[in-house]
């Protein structure tokens, strides 16, 4: 839910900004869907990282609260990030399919 809640709020916010941009797109015939889903996984890729950063730095503080696998193990930090990001591509299409629901004249007359 949260992740959804960003990625939602992400659109909203840059909506109004962006209406008259993405008016002229979707009027040339561009795909607004894959504008919005762009816009989703660079912030997602850029979380990913900074959280693998993070994860990796504090890895050795970990190591008393974890049994049974090693605090950096790799299978871990390859699954983890995979799976945010399926999530991430997933809860990206509801807030893009309603940014695709504006009508492209009304934005550019609007804009």
């Amino acid at each position: 839910m949260g992740l959804y809640g960003v990625l939602s709020q992400l659109v909203c916010v840059a909506a109004p900004r962006d209406r008259r941009a993405h008016g002229a797109r979707r009027a040339a015939g561009a795909d607004p869907v894959a504008s919005v889903v762009w816009q989703a996984a660079t912030v997602t890729a850029v979380g990913i990282a900074v959280g693998l950063a993070g994860a990796l730095a504090l890895a050795r503080f970990m190591t008393t609260l974890v049994f049974g696998i090693p605090a950096r193990d790799p299978l871990t930090f390859a699954i983890g990030p995979l799976l945010l990001a399926l999530v991430a591509g997933v809860t990206a299409f509801i807030p893009a399919r309603r940014a695709a629901r504006v009508d492209p004249m009304t934005s550019l007359r609007d804009g």
